[in-house]
């Protein structure tokens, strides 16, 4: 603790992480808005949180920080889990989606750098300053926003690029987290949609409506789900350190999402009569902890403060870039994707990670499948796409920018 600053170790704000989703849950419980348009628990107890951390740092001139050891942690489990969910048939039978997706993805990054592009010359930044309020910090997120923003300020010569970036990103995030859940309720409800097939198991996250014999929950199975997750996380980072070695540089949930891949299938194959791991109610379960206890820290660290030093420029470039995001998911990417239950499962995760990241995605599909029912290839498909591929396209059209 300083004078003006406080630092929350990593044990506390795993702590205030619980406590901040169980009071979402319980804000969420109690408030049939929030429910109505699949706003997560811990969104609502996220962004609650992070309003007092606003008030301190205003009222008292508080700012308190976090350590995210934890957090970060968590989103490698996530990932894991996604991965041991993904079944090789469902991989083969989501190839088209895959590249729909890959290619709309694609066209978003451009579209966002236009609409960033055309709002930063509109009030006063260079032209290139438009990757920060584009693709860079919105599909990319904090990270990409931050490992970007000291190029675009040697080229243009911008101080703060990096609070610029990190301002948007920030906002982005917010924004992310309350478009998703309401462009589903819109698309499901307003076209009666339901899952193709209803009885398919829950990824992420047990149904609303599920009973505690549907459940199937024991000691024993959580046991078996721990086991396989922290043997993917074991073998993602060996597989991590030699991408590494190559020169490729990933994220860490990446190749811990591959293993997890490799170990389910494999499994299936060389014991196919061993009690199940994959699409199981103990790793829904597991899963929905880990996204949720992640997303509930990363929003209650928010430095929402950061936003109001960017005024105006800021308001009106975010608001047409959720208005893009919202009208490119209801009249391109839905139909695009086949207009269907999936597809309005994708647009939920899609409008989450096209202005925030891909947790938030996942946390605005879970929303919508608890309430109206599962989509698992919409949960493998969206991951994969945001894993593998959107740093390389993101990179390459944010150099192209920048250097133009």
């Amino acid at each position: 603790m300083t004078d003006a600053a406080i630092h929350i170790p990593n044990f506390l704000t795993a702590t205030l992480g619980i406590a901040v989703y169980l009071i979402g849950a319980e804000i969420n419980a109690r408030v049939a808005l929030l429910r109505q348009f699949n706003i997560p628990e811990p969104v609502t107890g996220g962004l609650l949180a992070s309003l007092v951390v606003l008030f301190l740092y205003l009222v008292a001139g508080i700012e308190l920080t976090f350590d995210l050891a934890s957090r970060d942690f968590l989103l490698i489990v996530f990932f894991a889990g996604i991965g041991l969910n993904a079944r090789l048939a469902d991989l083969i039978s989501g190839g088209k989606p895959l590249l729909l997706l890959l290619i709309l993805t694609l066209v978003t990054i451009v579209a966002q750098n236009v609409v960033g592009a055309a709002g930063a010359v509109a009030f006063g930044f260079p032209a290139q300053a438009g990757v920060l309020f584009g693709s860079a910090s919105l599909i990319g997120g904090h990270g990409t926003a931050i490992a970007w923003a000291p190029e675009v300020g040697a080229v243009t010569g911008l101080d703060g690029a990096t609070e610029l970036g990190v301002a948007v990103a920030t906002l982005g995030l917010v924004l992310a987290a309350l478009v998703g859940g309401p462009i589903a309720r819109l698309l499901i409800e307003g076209k009666n949609l339901t899952p193709d097939r209803p009885d398919e198991e829950h990824t992420v996250g047990l149904p609303d409506d599920a009973t505690e014999a549907e459940a199937k929950i024991d000691h024993l199975t959580i046991m078996r789900v721990l086991l396989h997750l922290n043997l993917a996380i074991i073998f993602g980072y060996v597989l991590h350190q030699a991408i590494a070695a190559a020169g490729l540089m990933l994220p860490v949930f990446v190749p811990c999402l591959i293993m997890g891949i490799v170990i389910a299938n494999l499994r299936a194959v060389l014991a196919p009569k061993a009690p199940p791991v994959s699409r199981t109610p103990s790793l829904a379960l597991i899963s929905e902890f880990s996204l949720g206890a992640f997303l509930a820290m990363s929003l209650m660290s928010l430095q929402l403060w950061t936003i109001a030093e960017l005024g105006l420029a800021i308001v009106v470039i975010m608001a047409a870039q959720t208005l893009f995001a919202v009208a490119f998911v209801i009249w391109v990417l839905f139909p695009v994707m086949g207009g269907n239950y999936r597809a309005a499962v994708l647009s939920a995760g899609f409008g989450g990670f096209a202005l925030g990241a891909t947790p938030t995605a996942i946390a605005n599909m879970t929303a919508v499948t608890k309430r109206y029912g599962p989509s698992p290839i919409a949960f493998i498909v969206l991951p994969l796409v945001s894993a593998f591929f959107v740093d390389i396209a993101n990179a390459i059209v944010i150099q192209t920018i920048v250097n133009f």
